[in-house]
């Protein structure tokens, strides 16, 4: 570990952490890297053979601990001392604090959030705005949830054997050694959110890490809980799998859709999408992932819990926010319809939204007794379906204004940027980014009846570059639209620039 980077850690957190993360990084990197390398090697596009029996097999995971048994409504954001204390008090179940999608990994926000999240379990936080105005947490507050980062990312600041830590190990390190004791002395359980995972064995590697921990803290085996973001195409094939390497450690499985449309793209390149607009949970490969993905968990036991709502109130306009609100609950109704157990919300102001929907049709704490199934029968053919629908010009220009916007924020320190009155994270420009490189290679032909060829393309995006300041994320920018090979992640590929 550099000497910089644990002294601070060590006074922040006390003698001990660079030890144990340290630990980490030699019992568990070469497993990581032989997973990432597997991606690439042995990528699934459909159900695995080998696993059938799985499958197929009647098991169950127990009953969901009380602490963690209604989650009908959650909201989701980065790690800032503000947000902390406005998300557990917001009024939702739970807060799942953010070390990914919405966070820009600097060292200052990956370690502050850390000691806001330290002093949050206490209830030792507080924070005083410019204007005077005070927060602090009150005396009912949501339960905790944490996203480390993915496996597939680093943490450069703290180089380990000669080589930068795991992001994932590094975000679960510090907040288990900072917390675990005292949370599990105090009746809470730690829970985790894991983003990204493209195989069952990667889950199966994280209930080690679970396991390992337990033991090491000396805490009763299967006290962690942790519910998988299903993100990636191969991982929708995968779902019982998931669930059953994570043991009694699974609290379920997440619709992270918009990551999924985005992965969805990687997955299919030479099958243009339509505009991510069209691109809704009432398309056929959407709607067949949200309904595999409820009769899986509550088939074995654990929770189903639906996708985002990105949308922030619109306080000047009240026409436009009105069919905004009337979108968030169309979606939330069809989600709960559908049989979900909980959502996901950006903003606190959607919460009595979606929380309402939520009581009026499951007045039980969940629904992972029920056994409604709407679609017994989702096939790979149906997880494959590519939607039908147009390339818009209007679309192209939204793409690149707010894949370049976010990128600069993001290079810039912050990654939960307010975009077109909706909340956006690092799955939107992925997608923006996504959709653009998609387009051109394919050469799709535009709603103008223009062929999106490179050279028209560019003539677009230098039009667009001029309403804004001069930027490397620009440059940085159209290189990921343009290039041959489609970069895998915004995020690895920009990480040097912070």
């Amino acid at each position: 570990m550099s000497n910089e980077s644990s002294k601070n850690l060590e006074q922040l957190f006390g003698n001990g952490i660079s030890q144990f993360l340290k630990l980490l990084t030699l019992k568990y990197t070469d497993a990581i890297h032989e997973l990432l390398e597997d991606r690439k090697t042995n990528p699934v596009s459909g159900f695995i053979p080998e696993t059938r029996k799985v499958r197929e097999s009647n098991w169950r995971i127990s009953a969901p601990v009380p602490q963690i048994v209604d989650r009908r409504v959650e909201i989701t954001g980065p790690t800032s001392r503000k947000m902390v204390i406005n998300a557990l008090n917001s009024g939702a179940n739970v807060f799942m604090a953010d070390f990914e999608d919405s966070n820009s990994p600097t060292w200052e926000n990956c370690v502050n959030g850390q000691v806001n999240l330290y002093d949050a379990i206490r209830n030792n936080i507080d924070f005083t705005s410019d204007t005077g105005k005070e927060y602090k947490l009150n005396k009912e507050v949501a339960r905790l949830f944490v996203r480390p980062r993915g496996l597939h990312l680093v943490e450069k600041n703290i180089v380990i054997g000669g080589q930068p830590m795991a992001a994932a190990l590094f975000d679960y390190g510090v907040f288990i050694y900072n917390n675990i004791t005292y949370m599990v002395e105090n009746g809470e359980v730690p829970c985790f959110y894991l983003p990204k995972l493209e195989h069952w064995k990667e889950a199966k590697l994280w209930a080690e890490i679970f396991s390992f921990t337990e033991k090491l803290f000396e805490i009763k085996k299967n006290t962690i809980k942790a519910t998988v973001l299903v993100e990636t195409f191969p991982l929708v094939f995968q779902m019982n799998e998931v669930i059953h390497a994570l043991g009694e450690y699974s609290a379920g499985l997440n619709c992270g859709r918009w990551d999924y449309i985005f992965s969805f793209i990687k997955h299919h390149p030479e099958s243009p999408l339509p505009d991510r607009s069209q691109i809704g949970m009432q398309q056929h490969f959407m709607r067949s992932y949200s309904q595999l993905l409820v009769q899986t968990c509550h088939r074995r036991g654990v929770h189903a819990m639906g996708g985002m709502a990105a949308q922030i109130p619109i306080k000047n306009d009240s026409e436009k926010n009105a069919t905004a609100m009337k979108k968030i609950s169309d979606d939330k109704l069809r989600e709960v319809l559908d049989g979900h157990d909980g959502t996901w919300v950006a903003h606190p102001g959607l919460i009595s939204t979606a929380k309402e929907i939520f009581d009026r049709h499951m007045p039980t704490l969940n629904q992972i007794h029920k056994d409604k199934i709407l679609n017994s029968e989702v096939t790979e053919a149906d997880l494959s379906c590519v939607p039908i629908g147009t390339c818009t010009e209007e679309t192209l220009v939204e793409n690149i204004n707010v894949g370049f916007i976010y990128l600069k924020n993001w290079i810039d320190g912050n990654g939960c940027v307010p975009i077109n009155d909706l909340m956006e994270d690092a799955a939107t420009a992925e997608i923006s980014r996504t959709q653009i490189w998609q387009w051109l290679k394919c050469k799709v032909t535009m709603d103008s009846g223009n062929k999106l060829t490179k050279k028209y393309f560019l003539s677009i995006f230098n039009k667009e570059m001029e309403k804004y300041e001069n930027h490397k994320a620009k440059e940085i920018f159209l290189n990921f639209c343009t290039s041959d090979v489609l970069e895998e992640f915004i995020t690895n590929s920009c990480y040097e620039h912070i």
